[in-house]
């Protein structure tokens, strides 16, 4: 190229900066670019040459010129280093080292440095969390000292009038010869540890600045902020994971001895009973060391949503407006049945999406409509209507929480908090809007029956009329009257009918999508001041709605259609088609928005940096409307506090049903970026496996279906014809990219990228739409087995969140302070065994299926598949359990024992077992801050469970697999109790089921049995109090974890169906009898019949 052909700008700069960008790329062939490029040589962007700004300084340079630095004649002074200060750890006051050790600045001291740079610190900073280059001290320390005298080097290389010689900075600081290119970019040497880190250069010897980062994450560093991450993790206090991990090991070498002492110690007395026994806690064992394991390294994560706010929505020159630069978010919303799932609790949780503090334009909410029901179309468009009130009174008061009915029912005082004048007017007005909205939502089912009523009326006439017309003689001709739906518009509704006929019928209907409210522009638009038709001053308020859509998939006979799997994924191809949000949240139609803030805390995972490689983000389930006792541990808390936080300390949690926001790709079945591609092999966790393996280059291939070759050309096979969802594709992996802007963001996108509005809705992807949710669409593709939800099981839930972790992907647990969702859940106690019965035959059907963590491939962590081992496998731990449930009940039948003698080692043995397992769940509660009550109630419903609807599932899932008998459930009831003086008395109703028969007998058998033993005891000459003690210290023991459920049966005023009793009392009169005739006592008074007799 030639110098004097390039056009310059004052002070020697090109006029085109593409040129200049092509020179450094060709220079970093050779060496590595330290500090980034400027876009101008304005005064306000001089870079910092290792640590220093030279104010009013003009650099100039040019092809084949050295750079320099002009500066004023005066001298600026230098900042040290670091100086000496405290230690910035919290709750550490010593002195901080006087040497930097990270690029963040961190000030530390040397016993916190040690720590954190040491194994159980992992080697990171705890500040931003990256790697330290170098972790020994001494080693900090001499470079401390390379550091001062390249420091003095540079004074010596200040001319006398200020001016800066960078060529002789550059050949006295270790750095390589001077570099053709301008000015603002350092060359690193080659054995740089902050190069090797990965801290400058974005990569590797060889690559280049616009490679993965690009120019905008190094140019955070020139804006005077330091990079800040949007999340950070928070590991639980040694002081409690320490003694927690040594009491697991201490159970775990306990139980060994334990069992081994049982083998060789055999009762010759009863060898039936103690076979029984000994094989029923060697499964006990198994499964309580696969359920702790998983539990070993919980942590816990903590979000800045202030850091969120700068990167994203902050004004600059290119963004005056504050326009934000978030990705989309699409929220799916299920439903299927208006009976079972009321219309007002639907439309409740839209109003709290729609009033979500996340940007408007940003934001979709599509609804499913399974049932295809008029009534709960009505219903949102009723919501639509009273959110344009709802929405601006949330956005104006900060209201908390946002779905009407919740807020209006609060017990604590509205108005704390509220310094707004005119707050109580508003609430007021609203208050009366919500009541007269209830009104109209609760009288749908009646204006639609006299409507369709009316209409049909009218249509029969006409047609009678008309047919009568055509008739040659005066007899009219009879018909059957069509009893249709009708919409207030006068035609016929297009989805199922009150009457159901050919193709308006429960799985025969046409598919739906209504826009009910359009996509908004992406500018903000406030509202009027006070007017006779919206009666609020909404004059400061952003009064703009996210968009809402209802859908209502086609349903034909002969079809598969998979459930709620089948409608979960006809909403991911409408909604790309419609919207394309990268981020998908998927809320059950009885979970609405308790914190309006949660979107946002979703995206500090997503947008961070690594976030690339989360498929989804899990929030815990949290329920209202659950009595104070939680008789029946529905709150779950054991569940969602310690083993879901635990397992977010290892690949992440699983996916649980609802509270989860997806990253749209993951759910394409693609690969996370930079995975490592690895050799099948059947033992897949084997400790050499990292050996074989080579890394991807992320650059030649940033998309990869699962199990496929790269290329484009197999999408339609996988993904279906339609074109505007295979444009899609590439569109949303982009937006859902975290942004460059730190030199380890591989393959972020540019800052401002997704500002710009939205490409209007037109009435060619509405159609699209429709037709990608056809009932023929997912013939012959890759839909439900590896792309979008998974079909083929009950829990299609867990298996969804499996397929991802096996393709690499980690999850997210985000609990957050004030709970981001909650909903209802059954109180009632048949309700609760049905729930569990569908979700343990899910774990039975996973079990026996290809997605056994068994086959898992090499990309699912140990403890991880371990864990999914645990969920196939604890179903069948009810097999066990009820025998052991009778054994107590058989020893004080038969006078015998499952030991020889209650001898010292046996008590010793039981007690170091009960003791340990006591302090590891204070321990579990200590750091998962659950209480004791609530951990107590869950080991007594495992039992009820585990008597009741997980032997039950077990039995069903084995007939599937045998026999391939299908398993049909039915919706679980989310409608509220009638009975308005008592909100709990759904609590008390007893509903007859076969579920029940398992652990009534179990009680029955046990109270019998205790009043048998008590009985020898007492009338025997030669009394054993032994084997009385332990047999009864036992059966108390089941009854005491099956007292909820035997409370539960009594109801309220003792209504329970005496068929319960019936079948109960002669099942354990029968299992009673026969105890006693295998082994009748020898000195017996009275007989009865055969071998049978009383003690």
């Amino acid at each position: 190229m030639d110098r004097n052909s390039d056009a310059r700008s004052e002070g020697g700069y090109p006029a085109s900066f593409a040129a200049r960008r092509t020179r450094v790329q060709d220079f970093s062939e050779s060496g590595h670019i330290g500090l980034p490029l400027t876009s101008t040589a304005s005064m306000n962007d001089i870079p910092r040459l290792e640590g220093e700004y030279l104010a009013n300084a003009v650099i100039t340079g040019g092809y084949a010129t050295s750079t320099r630095a002009h500066g004023l004649p005066r001298r600026v002074e230098e900042r040290p280093i670091l100086p000496p200060d405290i230690c910035q750890l919290p709750g550490c006051n010593n002195k901080a080292l006087d040497v930097p050790t990270c690029e963040c600045d961190l000030r530390i001291c040397a016993a916190c440095f040690k720590e954190a740079a040491g194994p159980n610190g992992g080697g990171a900073c705890p500040g931003c969390k990256l790697s330290y280059p170098i972790t020994d001290l001494e080693e900090l320390r001499v470079r401390r000292t390379e550091t001062i005298h390249a420091n003095d080097e540079r004074t010596k290389a200040r001319s006398n009038n200020g001016d800066w010689d960078a060529e002789s900075y550059l050949s006295t600081s270790g750095f390589k010869r001077p570099f053709s290119g301008f000015g603002n970019a350092s060359l690193l040497p080659e054995d740089s540890p902050f190069v090797e880190a990965g801290m400058y250069g974005g990569g590797p010897p060889g690559g280049s600045v616009t490679d993965g980062a690009s120019e905008y994450g190094a140019e955070n560093r020139f804006t005077g902020k330091t990079w800040r991450p949007l999340s950070r993790k928070i590991s639980i206090p040694s002081a409690v994971l320490s003694p927690y991990r040594l009491f697991v090991l201490l159970r775990l070498v306990a139980l060994v001895l334990f069992l081994t002492w049982r083998v060789m110690n055999v009762n010759h007395d009863a060898v039936w009973l103690w076979l029984m026994s000994v094989i029923c806690e060697i499964w006990f064992a198994i499964s309580w060391l696969l359920d702790q394991l998983p539990k070993l390294s919980p942590i816990d994560r903590a979000t800045n949503l202030v850091v969120l706010k700068e990167k994203f929505e902050t004004k600059s020159d290119k963004n005056p407006l504050g326009i934000s630069d978030l990705p989309g978010i699409d929220v799916f919303v299920s439903t299927a049945d208006p009976d079972k799932e009321p219309v007002l609790v639907t439309a409740n949780t839209i109003l709290s999406i729609l009033a979500a503090d996340y940007p408007v334009e940003k934001l979709a909410c599509y609804v499913s409509d399974d049932g295809g029901s008029l009534l709960t179309y009505e219903a949102l468009a009723e919501a639509a209507m009273f959110a344009n009130a709802w929405v601006p009174f949330c956005r104006k008061h900060n209201i908390e929480p946002r779905n009407p009915e919740s807020y209006f029912n609060l017990k604590k005082d509205p108005f704390k908090d509220k310094v707004r004048p005119d707050f109580v007017k508003d609430r007021r007005r609203v208050k009366r809007e919500y009541d007269e909205y209830k009104v109209r939502i609760n009288g749908l089912p009646n204006a639609i029956k006299r409507r369709s009523d009316t209409f049909n009326a009218v249509e029969d006439q006409a047609r009678q009329r008309r047919m009568n017309l055509e008739e040659d003689n005066d007899m009219p001709k009879l018909f059957k009257p069509v009893k249709a739906t009708w919409m207030a518009d006068r035609t016929h509704w297009a989805g199922t009918w009150m009457h159901p006929t050919a193709d308006h019928k429960k799985g025969d209907h046409a598919g739906i999508v209504q826009v009910l409210i359009k996509p908004a522009h992406n500018q903000p638009h406030l509202g009027n001041r006070e007017d006779s038709k919206v009666p609020f001053d909404f004059s400061m308020v952003d009064v703009r709605l996210p968009m809402l859509v209802y859908v209502s998939r086609e349903k034909r006979p002969g079809y598969d259609h998979n459930k709620k799997a089948g409608a979960m994924n006809a909403l991911v191809r409408s909604s790309a088609i419609m919207s394309n949000g990268p981020f998908i949240l998927n809320l059950d139609c009885d979970h609405y928005v308790n914190n309006s803030q949660a979107f946002r805390e979703a995206m500090c995972f997503m947008m961070d940096r690594g976030g690339d490689r989360i498929a989804f983000i899990q929030f815990p389930q949290r329920f209202e409307g659950i009595d104070p006792s939680d008789r029946y541990s529905n709150h779950n808390r054991v569940f969602f506090d310690i083993n879901m936080r635990a397992l977010d300390g290892l690949q992440g949690p699983e996916y649980v049903g609802t509270g989860c926001m997806f990253r749209r790709i993951a759910l394409y079945g693609f690969d996370p970026p930079r995975q490592k591609k690895t050799r099948s092999c059947c033992l897949s966790c084997c400790p050499g496996s990292r050996s074989r393996s080579r890394e991807i280059d992320e650059s030649e291939q940033p998309l990869r279906p699962a199990d496929e070759l790269p290329g484009m050309s197999t999408w339609p096979r996988k993904f279906g014809n339609s074109n505007f969802f295979l444009d899609s594709i590439l569109v949303s992996e982009f937006n859902g990219r975290p942004l460059a802007d730190h030199p380890t963001v591989k393959h972020g996108r540019e800052p401002l990228a997704l500002i710009a509005p939205r490409e209007p809705l037109t009435k060619d992807m509405v159609a699209e739409a429709i037709g990608v949710i056809s009932c023929w669409y997912e013939d012959k593709t890759d839909w439900g087995l590896n792309v979008g939800w998974v079909y083929g099981s009950v829990t299609e839930d867990v298996v969804t969140g499996y397929k991802m972790h096996t393709r690499g992907w980690r999850s997210v647990y985000c609990l957050t302070k004030r709970d981001a969702f909650r909903g209802t859940a059954p109180i009632n106690l048949t309700d609760r065994l049905h729930q569990v019965l569908r979700w343990a035959t899910g774990s039975v059907e996973i079990f026996f299926s290809r997605n056994n963590a068994f086959l898992a491939g090499r990309r699912l962590n140990f403890l991880q598949r371990i864990a999914y081992l645990n969920v196939g496998i604890y179903p069948f731990t009810s097999i066990f359990l009820i025998v052991y449930c009778f054994i107590p009940a058989l020893s004080l039948f038969t006078n015998q024992f499952i030991v020889q003698t209650l001898s010292v080692s046996f008590v010793v043995y039981l007690l170091i077992i009960t003791s340990t397992l006591c302090v590891l769940a204070l321990l579990e509660i200590k750091w998962s801050g659950i209480t004791l009550e609530e951990w107590w109630r869950n080991e007594q419903f495992w039992m009820i469970g585990g008597t009741s609807a997980h032997l039950t599932a077990v039995f069903q899932g084995i007939l599937k697999v045998i026999a391939g008998i299908e398993i049909s459930f039915t919706l679980t009831s989310k409608a509220a109790t009638d009975d308005e003086e008592d909100e709990f008395a759904d609590l008390y109703v007893v509903k007859w089921t076969f579920l029940m028969i398992p652990p009534i007998t179990i009680m029955m058998v046990n109270i019998i049995a205790i009043a048998v033993g008590i009985a020898r005891a007492v009338y025997q000459k030669h009394k054993n109090w032994g084997k009385l003690l332990g047999g009864a210290f036992f059966s108390f023991w089941v009854l005491a974890h099956l007292f909820p459920f035997a409370k539960g049966l009594m109801g309220r005023k003792g209504r329970t169906p005496t068929i319960v009793f019936i079948w109960s009392g002669l099942i354990s009169v029968t299992i009673a009898l026969l105890a006693v005739s295998i082994n009748p006592p020898a000195n017996n008074k009275w007989q009865i019949g055969g071998s049978f007799s009383f003690p």
